[in-house]
């Protein structure tokens, strides 16, 4: 139960008459910072202990024995602990230089470790389910606005290892993210794969010719492999492969990783391929048009391409169908815009320390329509705002990163409905 305490601290939700163990009075003038790393709970507390004001580190147990099970009476890091907090004290603690360490054990309403129990076990996907239709709006417009935020920053842990790879070409770290967003889900990885398979650099160099830029994708993709096809385009495309891959010494992906299982046709991984061959042929310089407007319907236009002529009438090598155009459809436009434009104009503004790029990556979200998908679904049924893909977003981060992992003490809602019922 320790991560309750730590709450209740963090929160100031304990009695007020707390007292040492040996009996002298405490008033908590700082709770201090809450430290997620190593060393002490909270750096930096105030604390006046009778008429003495101690300045320092608080660590947090459930019992007092769980010091020394944690070796910081050996531990120079814990010298700095002026008060040891635990729900039980049933033994005294030292540190490393042999001083005793006060203690306090915390007193808090019975109320919120029953509202506790109930959101870590409850059998439901939402636990509070029943409480977020009542709770202030204003309590939950604020903590949306963080989730989209986290959102946005969690994002820019894989892009950070993207610019690492790349030594910081944002061209290079827009090319993969983007190619990766192609697959839509369910082959995001396969693309990814084939876009750090073939660097950026050797598409720009065939910019001019698009057979060339298919032939690559196609080729790296393993989807001019051991397939029986005579038609002409395949040959070309084959042909082209075979000397560019000699050129660049490429080596290229197996066919398998890319599926087509329950998938529809216009998603199928070779019509995505040939969509994402005429989007890098059309655009080039991409991530820097990107950057620099401030329109996201003049960026829907950079992205609103045809796959080529072959593909009007196949949805793969060889097997004729009849005629249709393959853009790429509004929703699958809207999950490029929100998967890859957002992120990477939010990562680039912090960055470059520009609130400017970051307010305009926000700011696309909020024009564009909500994502609809199982947890989108769920939350809208029991009235949280959707409205548009920041609030998507910020529900989606709420659910992978709060209801999934029961962090209920650290979503502003689960905290809401403590203090509500306690």
């Amino acid at each position: 139960m320790e991560d309750i305490l730590h709450y209740i601290w963090k929160f100031r939700l304990f009695r007020k008459d707390l007292r040492t163990t040996n009996g002298q009075q405490i008033e908590v003038i700082d709770v201090g910072l809450s430290n997620t790393n190593e060393g002490p709970d909270f750096f930096n507390a105030k604390i006046k202990i009778d008429d003495k004001v101690w300045a320092g580190n608080v660590e947090i147990h459930t019992s007092s024995d769980e010091w020394t099970k944690h070796k910081h009476h050996t531990n120079k890091n814990y010298n700095s602990v002026i008060l040891h907090i635990v729900e039980k004290a049933n033994c005294e603690v030292f540190n490393e230089a042999g001083q005793s360490i006060l203690q306090c054990e915390i007193a808090y309403p019975q109320s919120i470790k029953e509202n506790y129990d109930f959101l870590i076990h409850s059998d439901t996907d939402i636990p509070c389910c029943n409480y977020i239709a009542s709770m202030p709006s204003f309590h939950l417009n604020s903590w949306m606005r963080n989730l989209l935020i986290e959102r946005m920053e969690r994002k820019s842990n894989n892009i950070q290892l993207l610019l690492e790879r790349f030594n910081n070409s944002w061209e290079e770290v827009f090319y993969a993210l983007l190619s990766r967003n192609f697959g839509f889900g369910l082959n995001s990885d396969s693309f990814e794969r084939l876009a750090l398979s073939l660097p950026l650099r050797y598409l720009q160099k065939q910019g001019d010719n698009l057979v060339q830029i298919e032939a690559l994708l196609f080729g790296q993709a393993g989807l001019l492999d051991d397939i029986k096809v005579s038609d002409d385009y395949f040959s070309l495309l084959k042909k082209e492969y075979e000397f560019l891959k000699n050129k660049y010494e490429l080596k290229p992906l197996e066919l398998h990783i890319f599926k087509n299982l329950r998938t529809r046709p216009t998603a199928f991984p070779q019509i995505r391929i040939a969509q994402l061959a005429a989007l890098l042929h059309s655009s080039h310089g991409l991530f820097s048009k990107i950057i620099e407007c401030t329109d996201i319907g003049r960026i829907r236009l950079m992205f609103h391409v045809n796959a080529s002529e072959y593909w009007q009438t196949h949805y793969t090598f060889g097997q004729l169908s009849p005629k249709k155009s393959k853009y790429l459809g509004d929703s699958s436009l809207d999950i490029i815009l929100i998967n890859t434009v957002a992120p990477i104009l939010f990562i680039y503004g912090k960055a470059i320390n520009s609130e400017v790029h970051c307010d305009r990556a926000l700011q696309f979200l909020e024009l564009l329509k909500p994502e609809q998908n199982s947890i989108t679904k769920s939350f809208s049924k029991l009235k949280m705002p959707l409205n548009n893909a920041a609030d998507s977003q910020a529900i989606i981060q709420l659910k992978r990163e709060y209801c999934e992992l029961r962090k209920c003490l650290y979503c502003r809602i689960g905290h809401q409905l403590l203090i509500d019922k306690n």
